[in-house]
């Protein structure tokens, strides 16, 4: 299964212009700002994690060769860390993106709504006078 596979970032984008994903400025701003701060620490660790990569030190026994492989494996595989964060960082800014779009797509349809009642309650106080 590829990484973040689950919901992507373009997906996510075409629930927003599509309508299927709208959300008011206050929770999407503070959507928005988890993401960066993901963003920004992945950014600023980045070099630190693609060591998981490397081969950690350790003695020439067998074991210790299986396991030191057996640890970079597991971290930059299909499946791994360093693979999943690799993917989150390449899909959160386009979440950002989606939030975005998601915000101005909840602020349309509330002036949408907002339009129609005041046109209702126009047409009925015009109707009871």
């Amino acid at each position: 299964m590829p990484a973040l596979s689950a919901l992507s970032g373009r997906r996510l984008k075409e629930l927003a212009t599509s309508g299927g994903f709208a959300i008011d400025d206050n929770t999407g701003n503070r959507m928005i700002e988890a993401l960066e701060a993901a963003i920004e620490a992945l950014e600023s660790r980045w070099s630190e994690l693609v060591k998981l990569q490397e081969t950690p030190p350790m003695s020439e026994t067998p074991a210790a060769r299986w396991v030191a492989q057996h640890m970079v494996d597991t971290a930059a595989d299909a499946d791994g860390l360093l693979t999943q964060l690799n993917a989150a960082r390449t899909e959160f800014p386009t979440y950002v993106e989606a939030i975005e779009l998601a915000k101005r797509t909840y602020r349309e349809a509330e002036t949408a709504s907002s339009q129609e009642f005041t046109g209702l309650r126009d047409r009925l106080d015009t109707t009871e006078a």
